[in-house]
């Protein structure tokens, strides 16, 4: 047992896709606290849903049931708590084919019993659910109750669909905030990462972030200037990275804020200016955007083509790009 013990959480903690750790998992469970059945679904941030991350044991037709509305809601009305032995269907106060999960699924696939289990990370955020299904209409041993109790959290850790998020944003150097671009215009805590007033829900920088993902970046970064459009408590990194194909489907990615280094010695002035040179902007435009003059537009290029090394403005917006030196303007008046 303790060998299989230290299995399970080495395919946690392996960085293959969650769905397949997530198989994995189960079937090394299987040997741990034997089942007939099992449904691993992770918790969609954005609603009470769930989604079938791995099964065992179930049909088609049961797992789309279980991916449903009802489940989740008598997972809601059961109060699966984590502070307590997995649940057991002989717990519940009622015959458990009062919830509908059971009298339209799960009791006319053959299954009687069952033991559930609300996976949660370390910081008490619900990632997922766990339903291991016996045909038996004895209640599961104690011990086995047990048993799954002290697993749980190496089982939430392996099936945390944010964690290689939480991950990818740990490659960002001297990262000190984050969080998670979910649809619509909601954003989530990003495991690890403190929050910060400019990642709020509708900030700029969000909406600049939506904006790189929308356009089908894998990875984009720009500057934001701290304190207002002057940047009087400077500039600070924006870092924002597309969600990968295993998180959730209202997930969209991540944006993470570090320290800003080298400027080229780039003003706050002249970062806007590139913002808009890297969007296609003509001086034309970028003067009625900032309010200025054309010659003051002129005046600022010479500038950045100086201090970027670059003969032509095209070379300078692509040197911005890579290097992330530069500001967006958000919406920005040059796009169609």
């Amino acid at each position: 047992m303790e060998t299989a013990s230290r299995g399970l959480a080495e395919i946690a903690d392996s960085t293959s896709a969650l769905p397949e750790r997530s198989q994995e998992m189960l079937e090394l469970l299987h040997r741990l606290v034997p089942f007939d059945a099992a449904w691993l679904a992770t918790a969609d941030p954005m609603s009470s849903g769930y989604t079938c991350a791995a099964s065992t044991g179930l049909d088609e037709s049961t797992l789309r049931y279980l991916s449903g509305p009802t489940t989740a809601h008598d997972i809601e009305l059961t109060h699966t708590d984590p502070a307590r032995l997995p649940l057991s269907s002989s717990d519940l106060p009622y015959p458990a084919a009062d919830l509908r999960t059971w009298a339209e699924c799960l009791l006319p696939a053959g299954f009687h019993g069952s033991l559930g289990v609300a996976l949660f990370d370390g910081g008490r955020r619900h990632v997922g659910h766990l339903a291991l299904l016996f045909s038996s209409k004895e209640p599961p041993p104690l011990a086995l109750r047990r048993r799954l109790h002290q697993l749980t959290p190496v089982l939430a850790r392996g099936s945390d669909p944010l964690r290689s998020l939480a991950a990818a944003a740990r490659l960002v150097r001297g990262a000190t905030g984050g969080t998670v671009l979910c649809r619509g215009s909601a954003v989530r805590p990003l495991p690890g990462l403190d929050g910060d007033a400019l990642l709020a829900e509708g900030s700029p920088v969000v909406t600049a972030a939506r904006s790189c993902v929308d356009d089908g970046r894998v990875f984009a970064s720009f500057l934001w200037p701290r304190g207002g459009r002057h940047a009087p408590d400077g500039h600070v990194r924006v870092t924002v990275l597309a969600g990968p194909e295993e998180a959730t489907a209202s997930v969209l990615g991540t944006v993470v804020l570090s320290p800003a280094t080298d400027l080229r010695g780039l003003t706050p002035r002249e970062l806007e200016v590139l913002g808009l040179l890297v969007d296609g902007c003509s001086n034309q435009q970028i003067a009625r955007a900032l309010v200025v003059a054309p010659r003051t537009v002129a005046t600022h290029l010479e500038h950045v083509l100086a201090k970027l090394d670059a003969p032509t403005r095209t070379l300078a917006a692509v040197r911005a790009e890579r290097e992330g030196l530069y500001v967006p303007l958000v919406p920005s008046p040059c796009r169609t």
